[in-house]
């Protein structure tokens, strides 16, 4: 069983995308639990009542992770105001329904701009407080979608898999600085996630029978069926930063498992069926 350290009361967390869903849920249990938590939205009234409710100990900012004047002053203040950042949370994001071809370039841009540029310029701008003290923990919220794409969820699976690809890199850039990064990846939680997607403008009729049962589903609605409980998936993440040794990858949930489990078996079969093809590709001598 893995043994987990005893928390740091002092430790301070900055958590973007405080507003509802999972951020949400995670601020209120490193707040319950006694230690210091940044906790932003672009609207900073939605994260003032943790502020009133652990004076101190919280507090609430604006923060839009596409502007890189809202990332530095949110850093600035942080810094000020709590001394030092000892685990960044990007968890800022949202998804997108239809078909590749269906979602235009200016929706895809804003996604990529949110999900995959935010958290880059969100974690430059902290890294070189954290690379100063030699110590920091880094978790990115990705999503069962960044390791299994399903139809109608292309282009926000695509800004996932970017997410993993650039945290499994950042994970060995920052092991020897002392900074960890953990991949957290939700199946379905009971949040506001679904009742947020975003549905592509445009709609192409020769995708009805692939994406249309999708774009149905999502349209209007809401978390409340949805298996997972946000509060114990934040006391996941909390024991996964307390860990001596954290994973790499965290994925949350019986149906991420379980997807997971499907595209390892589904990889494995495609390698065995053409590695008589496909090794033998060297020059010969």
């Amino acid at each position: 069983m893995t043994q987990v350290q005893k928390p740091a009361q002092d430790r301070v967390w900055l958590i973007t995308g405080c507003s509802s869903g999972l951020g949400q849920a995670l601020a209120e249990a490193v707040l319950a639990r006694g230690e210091r938590v940044v906790a932003t939205a672009r609207n900073r009234q939605q994260v003032e009542p943790f502020a009133a409710r652990y004076p101190g100990r919280a507090l609430a900012l604006s923060l839009d992770v596409t502007r890189g004047d809202s990332i530095t002053q949110a850093v600035e203040d942080t810094l000020a105001h709590m001394g030092r950042i000892d685990v960044l949370v990007n968890n800022a994001g949202y998804g997108i329904v239809g078909a590749v071809e269906e979602v235009d370039g200016a929706e895809v841009r804003q996604i990529f701009e949110t999900n995959v540029h935010g958290l880059l310029k969100m974690t430059s701008a902290v890294l070189p407080h954290m690379r100063g003290r030699r110590s920091g923990h880094i978790l990115n919220i990705s999503s069962m979608g960044g390791l299994v794409a399903l139809a109608g969820f292309g282009i926000y699976s695509a800004t996932k898999f970017a997410v993993e690809g650039l945290s499994e890199a950042l994970a060995g850039e920052l092991k020897p600085l002392g900074i960890r990064v953990t991949i957290v990846e939700p199946g379905p939680f009971r949040t506001h996630f679904r009742g947020g997607l975003a549905i592509a403008a445009r709609t192409i009729a020769d995708y009805d029978a692939t994406v249309g049962p999708v774009r149905k589903t999502v349209t209007g609605a809401g978390g409340a069926l949805q298996p997972g409980d946000p509060a114990l998936a934040a006391a996941v993440m909390i024991a996964a930063v307390d860990a001596p040794s954290p994973p790499l990858r965290l994925p949350l949930g019986q149906i991420c498992h379980d997807q997971i489990k499907g595209k390892l078996a589904s990889l494995d079969e495609d390698i065995a069926a053409w590695r008589h093809l496909s090794i033998p590709t060297a020059f010969q001598a």
